[in-house]
């Protein structure tokens, strides 16, 4: 299962969108500055996600909503 997820900053509002195999994980990751996308804005929240069968589908949904 692949997830597409959407975090907000608790700081300053921002949003990160990416994909992941493994949603507890990568959270944990952003949220213990793993990350150098997210690592400014700690601590994030997870506000949306949803759930694909395929890493592709995953991949193109995250595109789409960055274009957004």
């Amino acid at each position: 299962m692949y997830y597409v997820y959407i975090l907000k900053s608790v700081r300053d509002d921002n949003v990160y969108i990416g994909y992941t195999n493994d949603l507890k994980r990568r959270l944990r990751e952003h949220n213990t500055s793993s990350s150098k996308a997210t690592k400014p804005r700690l601590p994030l929240k997870l506000i949306y996600y949803e759930a694909y069968l395929s890493e592709k589908d995953a991949k193109d949904r995250e595109l789409k909503l960055k274009r957004f």
